[in-house]
């Protein structure tokens, strides 16, 4: 339902919302934004969504960050990035990038890579392992970790 509804359907839908999954404030506004409320309406519905714990920018990050590290298999950058365009305090980013448990992290990218291994195709090792890392890269991992790991993952598969 797109267009001007008033402000306390605005409400009760936003509400509905943030009870069903986390939300972050630029969700909650631009979804407010569609729904043609005064830009006073929209802070005062985000204050009162705040005030009653329906929104919560730390426990959104936290959960963004488990949920797309486990299921989208996203690296440290991808999160980053995604988390900035969402508007998140670089200071709520970091803090969630930091408790990343490192042992989950590279379980992540070797089963991702360990997935990927064999159908990359190249002329050399080393081609398949430029490609092998600029996937990784591509999933937000980090350059070194993934040439590493993508050359552990190439020399297993020679064997």
């Amino acid at each position: 339902m797109e267009g001007n509804i008033n402000y306390r359907q605005a409400l009760t839908k936003v509400m509905a919302m943030c009870s069903q999954s986390e939300r972050c404030r630029f969700d909650v506004v631009t979804k407010l934004r569609q729904w043609e409320l005064s830009e006073e309406e929209i802070a005062e519905a985000v204050d009162y969504l705040v005030k009653d714990h329906f929104l919560d920018e730390e426990r959104f990050v936290r959960f963004f960050v488990n949920d797309k590290l486990r299921f989208n298999k996203w690296g440290k950058i991808k999160l980053r990035f995604m988390l900035r365009q969402k508007q998140i305090p670089e200071s709520i980013v970091r803090e969630a990038l930091d408790q990343i448990n490192d042992d989950l992290y590279l379980k992540t990218l070797h089963s991702l890579l360990k997935a990927k291994v064999k159908s990359i195709k190249g002329a050399s090792d080393f081609e398949r392992k430029g490609k092998l890392a600029v996937f990784a890269q591509g999933h937000g991992f980090e350059a070194e970790l993934a040439f590493r790991l993508a050359g552990e993952l190439i020399k297993a598969d020679e064997d």
